[in-house]
């Protein structure tokens, strides 16, 4: 059989490796997906980087995966051999805790994320947990889907986190801002955009797109926002975005990391402005997601890569080369 090909990560902090390996086999309730594209995501910088709890070496990243069902495990019923499938970063929830019982299994206790605490899709194989694994609309190539399995899917739970603003602030205009401002267009939202000092070229990609006014993060739009969402993981922010909603606003943190939130002065929260974060997924926001997913129309920009050049979309994802989002292909 020929060997599935992998990027591992070896030790934090250094470049992945190309390696062979002995293709996985499905166990119970499990899937097996040949590969055919996987998104390179910020999350996957901080696995990279050690920046998160560090988990077991060596480990292959990615949680942007589209792929084709090529073997069953014992007891999988629900899907059929050559099935498009997308597997997300919620990869596996114990079902028994209390955060399980109450339908908030994004903050399970005891949970896997793909490719963190198991094996992802930077891989010509990878198995997933079939109870994990959401089925993708028809229309969309591979490569353009996959970035909705995370920037799609935190930016959707990101934006019903943002309730009902009207007028949003989306700061850091990468993979999940530039899909989020599709979704919040058609819900005919307004929509403003914060970029790095001097990014000229995401500001004039957001306004392509429909946003009303893009600007730097540290400039003001030209009137109070109902809310904010936080993409960059710059805990400057925080207060920057305190700064531009109204009373009675919201700043939703979208990352699953964060630099450090300077002190502020109490008047920015004052007025019942909310600060709140946003963690991992849960599948009834996949469910949702997915099923509106036909009318909206979303059109992802990505630049895609060979899977053997992961360290170069890694390097341009840190680098900020990237409008839009990066794909890896098999």
């Amino acid at each position: 059989m020929t060997p599935s090909r992998a990027m591992m990560l070896t030790e934090y902090g250094r470049p992945l490796v190309v390696r062979n390996r002995t293709i996985p086999v499905p166990q119970h309730g499990e899937i097996r997906l040949r590969v055919s594209a996987c998104g390179v995501c910020r999350t996957d910088l901080h696995v990279v980087d050690g920046e998160l709890t560090k988990a077991p070496l060596p480990l292959i990243p990615g949680h942007e995966i589209v792929g084709y069902v090529d073997a069953l495990g014992p007891d999988v019923n629900d899907f059929s051999l050559g099935q498009r499938v997308g597997v997300p970063w919620l990869g596996y929830t114990c079902g028994k805790c209390a955060y399980c019982g109450s339908g908030l299994e994004n903050l399970c206790d005891h949970p896997l994320f793909t490719g963190y605490t198991r094996d992802g899709g930077y891989a010509t194989h990878v198995v997933a947990d079939a109870h994990y694994v959401f089925t993708l609309p028809e229309a969309k190539a591979d490569a353009a889907l996959a970035p909705l399995l995370c920037a799609g899917l935190i930016g959707w739970r990101s934006l019903r986190m943002a309730q009902d603003a009207k007028r949003l602030g989306l700061f850091g205009f990468g993979a999940a801002a530039h899909i989020v401002t599709q979704v919040a267009l058609w819900e005919h939202r307004r929509v403003f955009a914060f970029t790095r000092t001097g990014d000229g070229e995401s500001q004039s990609f957001a306004l392509r797109l429909g946003a009303e006014w893009a600007g730097s993060s540290d400039e003001a739009p030209p009137e109070p926002l109902d809310a904010a969402i936080i993409f960059a993981p710059v805990g400057a922010l925080v207060p920057q975005a305190l700064k531009v909603v109204r009373k009675g606003g919201r700043v939703v943190c979208a990352g699953i990391h964060m630099s450090d939130i300077p002190s502020f002065p109490y008047k920015l929260l004052w007025e019942e402005r909310q600060v709140v974060s946003v963690a991992n997924l849960t599948r009834a926001d996949g469910d949702s997601f997915f099923r509106i997913l036909p009318q909206i129309g979303i059109e992802t920009q990505i630049s895609t890569y060979p899977l053997t050049e992961a360290n170069q979309a890694l390097a341009d994802l840190r680098s900020g080369r990237i409008v839009g989002a990066a794909v890896l292909t098999m």
